[in-house]
């Protein structure tokens, strides 16, 4: 059992019979009144949104997930293949469980993590740096801007993230894929 103090983003939980994971949570603190923690609940198996308040110290069910690393191979229709680096077996999953924010930056070969409950893929996690290639993006001008501006780019996954000026097309960057931000060149 965990309280509402254990509340973070990733946690999973079980809640009205179905396995959810906390996407926002804020706590609030009412001048009048009990204290309570707003979330946001994502369906691990359907991917439906869902708010829901509980009150300061309301409790409920963690669930225990295992980590396993897994490997991306192919696409097939709106499902996805991943091959289980623990028993090489060949994991099928929807693109419901992984998430249109992560599917962007989803690559062929790229090492993922899947999170696993009663030996079912629940969840898929790719790393929070991804390094990609751009594949298109306009040339920068010298001139443009007085301080430094950004462009548009398009990765090889087909994601679009602003970079700086002087970045060329062909070249490897860095992306923090939480916040579709470019770091830096590779």
């Amino acid at each position: 059992m965990a309280t509402t103090a254990d509340i973070r983003n990733g946690l999973v939980i079980e809640l009205d019979g179905h396995l959810r994971q906390v996407t926002y949570f804020q706590h609030v603190k009412p001048g009048k009144g009990g204290a309570f923690v707003r979330t946001k609940l994502r369906n691990v198996r359907t991917g439906a949104v869902v708010e829901r308040t509980f009150t300061s110290g309301e409790r409920f069910n963690t669930v225990d997930l295992s980590h396993r690393p897994m490997t991306y191979s192919y696409r097939d229709g709106d499902s996805y293949h991943f091959m289980d680096l623990q028993s090489f077996d060949d994991v099928m999953i929807p693109a419901t469980l992984i998430g249109a924010d992560q599917l962007k930056y989803l690559l062929e070969g790229m090492e993922v993590t899947g999170l696993f409950h009663d030996d079912a893929v629940v969840l898929v996690e790719l790393p929070q740096f991804v390094e990609l290639r751009i594949v298109q993006t306009d040339p920068g001008v010298r001139g443009d801007t007085a301080t430094g501006g950004t462009k548009p780019a398009k990765l090889e996954t087909g994601a679009i993230v602003q970079v700086p000026l002087f970045i060329e097309q062909g070249i490897m960057i860095r992306v923090d894929r939480t916040e579709d931000k470019y770091l830096t060149r590779v």
